[in-house]
């Protein structure tokens, strides 16, 4: 038995292995064949920095090495919390060597959800840069470190301020065995409806599959170039095929720790000829992009894919004219499933739909709300099983393991249609969450937040339509009988705003419009009523109201 291997398993693994779906290759083995592939073959950028694959291979060996000699052992859990960078792929090669686990941590999160992440996984580690900008996340390691006891190893990249030193790390480089297949790789955090994130274990074999299936849809090689945008700790960055794709296709990462339109042109600039480059986007960034980029800039670019958040057909459209390139719809979730338009495919799925499931083993159905099967054509709830998919949340409260049916498929939050030819077209959500550019926020934890301000005594949180982001946040709150007196609304949103702020949660879960309400609306079950509250919004009035 291992130290970690407490979560949900797959009641179909051995048919899965039976089937060729699942193989004995782990993440440190595949960087392992890689480098002994192409040892000399360019394998990261990162600035001015630049390492081959061997030169990659070396460090991860070193640094799995300093980890067992500062008490690291197989199964341990350890928060990563770092920018994209060579370190960011040292820490995440160098953990899966020695058998622990890394806890993907994104860079927006703050000690609210750091806390929630590292004791609700059992971490004995936090592994973070020194400064990202305006954020010093060694004051932020001191907080987790009072708050979570069972946090007592820190590695910093940079100035370490006390702190072991990530370049302390480099030990001598031992080869050693590689943890089984069936072993926890990494966990990853879901975008949730029901308050903080829960936590996703993948192991290497159902992870890996993901990502092979990723890089053969999508066409890649070891003349592939990936321009990492955005954070690599996100699922769609990771495996979709991301970071980890170009990886196993021996292809070369470019690591960018600036999201603009002139950062990627800039690396672009500098790519060796030959590559085959593309980048993955959220719309909102994509969007970006488009107001602050000439035409046709990114005709280097040989496609591009956006994913993350809904995708109109028209701005889908201005995107192949404005960037030059091929446009690849990817619609997923960290639990699974990932749905790809293809490479080639003609404008009416590139643009009105979001792809075809990667595998013919992903099993889709599509129910009504009776969960009886709906036909091709006709829109209802998405529910998704398959060698990829996980079959539950690790340590799931009973309200987080009611995502999963009795039979062992996810119930995705999604209303979606299936096409005669088999390509989903996304046309909302079920589950109570604002996808914020990508970003998932839980309604209730912000509700949550919102409660403890002392003048407030309702509030609901709702995701409004967002040129930019998809959607926006917006909290209608009640005022307290004994505050209604307050005229200054806009100075009331302000604090309430900076009041959820101080409360330590991300930047982009504070709510980017506070709109003050006499009453929430009711359904006749007594239930806020969102559908109206969304309709009731007077597109303007935020302007005066606190908007971000």
């Amino acid at each position: 038995m291992t130290i970690f291997d407490d979560f949900p398993r797959y009641p179909d693994a051995e048919r899965y292995r039976r089937a060729g779906f699942w193989t004995d290759e782990t993440l440190g083995a595949m960087l392992r064949r890689a480098a002994a592939t192409q040892p000399d073959a360019l394998a990261i950028v990162d600035g001015c920095r630049r390492v081959t694959y061997r030169e990659l291979d070396t460090m991860v060996d070193r640094v799995a090495n300093g980890l067992t000699a500062a008490g690291l052992r197989a199964g341990d859990r350890i928060v990563v919390q770092l920018p994209n960078s060579i370190e960011f792929v040292e820490a995440l090669f160098g953990l899966a060597r020695i058998g622990a686990v890394p806890v993907m941590a994104l860079p927006s999160d703050r000690i609210a959800e750091l806390k929630h992440v590292a004791a609700g996984t059992g971490a004995v580690g936090y592994w973070v840069q020194d400064r990202v900008f305006a954020t010093d996340y060694r004051l932020i390691t001191a907080e987790l470190l009072d708050a979570v006891d069972t946090v007592r190893h820190v590695f910093v990249v940079g100035d370490a301020a006390g702190y072991r030193s990530h370049a302390s790390l480099y030990g001598v480089q031992t080869r050693r065995p590689e943890p089984a297949a069936s072993t926890a790789a990494l966990v990853m955090l879901s975008g949730g409806s029901t308050g903080m994130p829960k936590f996703i274990v993948r192991t290497h074999e159902d992870y890996l599959y993901s990502v092979r299936c990723s890089a053969e849809v999508c066409g890649l090689s070891a003349h592939s170039a990936y321009l990492c945008v955005l954070p690599a700790a996100h699922n769609f960055t990771m495996s979709s095929p991301g970071v980890l794709g170009v990886i196993h296709a021996g292809g070369c990462i470019v690591m960018l720790r600036e999201p603009s339109g002139h950062a990627a042109l800039n690396a672009l600039a500098f790519l060796d000829a030959g590559r085959s480059a593309f980048t993955s986007l959220v719309p909102g960034l994509a969007q970006a992009w488009l107001e602050t980029t000439p035409p046709h800039a990114f005709l280097s670019l040989d496609f591009v894919q956006i994913g993350g958040a809904a995708l109109s057909p028209d701005v889908a459209a201005r995107i192949v004219e404005h960037f030059g390139c091929e446009l690849q719809q990817v619609f997923g979730m960290t639990e699974g499933m990932v749905a790809y338009t293809r490479r080639g495919d003609p404008p009416d799925r590139v643009l009105h739909t979001q792809g075809l499931p990667m595998s013919a083993a992903d099993e889709i159905v599509i129910v009504d709300d009776d969960d009886r099967p709906v036909p091709d054509g006709e829109t209802g709830h998405l529910l998704v099983r398959g060698p990829y998919t996980i079959p539950g949340y690790f340590h799931a409260s009973p309200q987080a393991a009611q995502a999963f049916t009795p039979d062992g498929y996810y119930r995705t939050g999604d209303r979606v249609r299936r096409r005669a030819d088999g390509y989903l077209v996304v046309e909302g959500r079920v589950k109570d969450q604002v996808n914020r550019g990508g970003e998932k926020i839980a309604a209730e934890e912000i509700e949550a937040h919102l409660l403890a301000f002392p003048a407030v005594s309702e509030a609901a949180v709702v995701g409004l339509p967002d040129r930019y982001l998809g959607e926006a946040s917006c909290a209608f709150v009640v005022v307290a009988d004994h505050m209604k007196d307050m005229t200054d609304e806009s100075a009331f949103a302000g604090r309430l705003r900076a009041f959820v702020r101080a409360r330590g949660v991300a930047q982009f879960k504070v709510p980017d419009v506070v709109l003050i309400v006499p009453a929430l609306p009711r359904t006749t079950l007594g239930k806020t009523d969102k559908k109206a509250l969304r309709a009731s919004f007077v597109p303007g009035r935020e302007d005066a109201l606190g908007a971000a």
